[in-house]
């Protein structure tokens, strides 16, 4: 680059000894602040040029402020686990140990009840065998005097021939009929009844045109029923051919609703 040319010291410079006003458009402001340029040149040294790190400080401050933050964050948390007692977390050997300590509890809870139940099992059958052979030592013991009764017949019979034999026999039918109905035995016997299906069999059908239709004309084997249960139909004869039979107030009823 060129130099630029030196005036002749004998010369004055051009300009030298003049005034040349400079009008300044800035406000009141600029005048009384003085710029720091100017403010260099009268002391004839450069500014100090900021350094970068506290320039960008200065053109982000919530940057600066959210790394300060951040960096908190982060010492107090190496403080924390540095402070943070040895062993207070379990190790793996250690829970390892705990589950298998709570498993063998619950086993040893399930081995209990299952044997708690077994127990009661075991017992509840017992009982309901005891209650059996309860009811049957009743009814056999309740019987024990028909067989008496049916002995003394059968001696009666051989010792006097065939007399009274048919006397004693009904006897003996009488007192056994008698011991079943204590225990809830109901004998079933619906001769010159109107035929019930559900406590009867009708095994032939008899034609009688002066009785009312399906009526029980005989009655070949008696039923038996215990409560509501029956335990044997009875097995009958049924009419047929005569006039249909009325229903009765209470079956009406039923049919209505």
């Amino acid at each position: 680059m060129a130099k630029p040319s030196t005036p002749p010291s004998g010369r004055p410079a051009q300009g030298a000894g003049r005034n040349i006003p400079i009008e300044d458009t800035r406000g009141a402001a600029g005048d009384s602040q003085p710029s720091a340029s100017q403010a260099d040149a009268g002391t004839g040294s450069a500014a100090p040029s900021p350094e970068p790190g506290a320039t960008a400080a200065s053109s982000d401050p919530k940057g600066s402020a959210a790394g300060s933050d951040a960096d908190r964050i982060v010492a107090e948390a190496e403080a924390a686990l540095e402070g943070e007692p040895a062993g207070s977390a379990p190790t793996d050997s250690e829970q390892v140990a705990a589950a298998k300590a709570e498993a063998q509890e619950w086993q040893d809870k399930f081995l209990r009840l299952h044997a708690e139940w077994d127990t009661y099992r075991r017992r509840t059958t017992e009982q309901r065998e005891v209650e059996k052979a309860r009811a049957t030592e009743k009814l056999v013991s309740s019987l024990l005097p028909v067989l008496d009764d049916f002995e003394r017949t059968i001696d009666y019979a051989t010792k006097n021939g065939e007399q009274g034999l048919l006397d004693g026999v009904s006897a003996v039918h009488t007192k056994m009929v008698d011991v079943l109905k204590k225990d809830g035995v109901e004998v079933i016997d619906p001769q010159g009844e109107a035929f019930d299906a559900l406590e009867a069999q009708a095994v032939a059908t008899v034609d009688d045109a002066n009785v009312p239709d399906e009526t029980v004309a005989e009655v070949y084997q008696k039923g038996y029923k215990m409560g509501s249960k029956v335990l044997r139909p009875a097995m009958v004869t049924v009419t047929s051919g005569g006039p249909k039979r009325e229903k009765a107030p209470d079956e009406g009823t039923k049919d209505k609703k």
